[in-house]
């Protein structure tokens, strides 16, 4: 019994204070699925597909997979043209520009699918984001995000000595059953074609509207993210980004990551970033062509899992509909 209890309290302690929200080493290249206010900074349609694999060597780690879509509303963005042609440019295919001093709306929508151990988590939302000019370089946007997340206790992961004779874990994997919460997030985004700084609050009404039946808690909280990062030019054809990302959730320490970012043309680029006391990354990416961009990180990890992990990987593919 006490191995039990032992085992569902070291679960929850996972579940409640490492991996309610998604992890994302490569948030530099797609901010709105850090921040619902990010929502079409860029003047185009994008539409982006990644897969995150934590702690790469043990059983059930926890692993990521969303598809996100953003696209500015205002009056008078170009439409969108389709183009199937996946074929390689023959020159340097640049990055969308940034384009401030206007008032725009923009809309999107993620799905993400999330496992850590015994527990998932998927969630469908919709964002609205408004883009207000403050001066015709800088413009300020607010965003919402409204979503539905299911939550499952997946008891065939669990690890436990004797499940069959233990009637307090018998009662709770059979009472349990899936819970659904009403996920609000939202968040300010701050930012010119060189300057961003954004805050946002994830999971804002907790469990407040639940449904389904069951007696597992899964005790949603509140998250809070801080970014900001600057970009720098070296000559023509070189760009340097220094950025930041705090995140916090209470009682749980705030955890901070540096980050250092590469650019050659506005096309290929490259970055480093130090998240404390968990894991140096390295990633690089560029833009196939007009429509298609890449990008992979890799995780090492330096806190005390580096004996049995080789660490985490995170691969997205995104397609620009200029």
């Amino acid at each position: 019994m006490k191995k039990v209890l032992i085992i569902l309290f070291c679960i929850a302690v996972k579940s409640s204070f490492s991996q309610q929200v998604a992890q994302y080493s490569q948030y530099l290249r797609n901010q709105f699925m850090i921040n619902p206010g990010a929502a079409g900074v860029y003047d185009f349609t994008d539409v982006t597909i990644g897969g995150r694999l934590q702690w790469a060597g043990f059983t059930n780690a926890p692993k990521t997979t969303y598809l996100s879509f953003s696209a500015p509303l205002a009056k008078g963005t170009p439409k969108a043209k389709y183009n199937p042609s996946l074929h390689l440019s023959t020159s340097q295919a640049k990055n969308p520009e940034i384009k401030t001093g206007k008032f725009k709306q923009a809309i999107g929508s993620q799905m993400v699918a999330d496992e850590y151990g015994a527990f998932r988590k998927i969630q469908f939302s919709g964002t609205y984001a408004i883009h207000i000019p403050i001066t015709k370089t800088y413009n300020l946007s607010f965003g919402t995000k409204l979503g539905i997340t299911n939550h499952a206790f997946l008891k065939d992961r669990a690890f436990v000595a004797d499940a069959a004779g233990d009637n307090t874990y018998t009662s709770f994997t059979t009472n349990q059953a899936n819970k659904s919460t009403m996920d609000i997030s939202a968040g300010l985004y701050f930012y010119s074609d060189k300057l961003f700084f954004g805050v946002a609050g994830d999971q804002l009404t907790g469990d407040m509207v639940h449904f389904g039946s069951g007696t597992a808690n899964f005790d949603t909280k509140i998250h809070y993210t801080l970014t900001g990062g600057y970009k720098l030019s070296i000559g023509n054809e070189f760009t340097i980004t220094p950025a930041f990302l705090l995140k916090y959730m209470s009682p749980v320490t705030p955890t901070v990551e540096g980050s250092m970012q590469f650019e050659y043309k506005e096309w290929i680029w490259a970055a480093a970033s130090y998240r404390h006391k968990d894991a140096l990354i390295g990633m690089i990416g560029l833009n196939i062509n007009r429509r298609i961009k890449f990008g992979y990180s890799y995780d090492f990890s330096i806190s005390k899992f580096n004996t049995y992990s080789s660490g985490g990987h995170e691969l997205i593919v995104g397609i620009m509909l200029r």
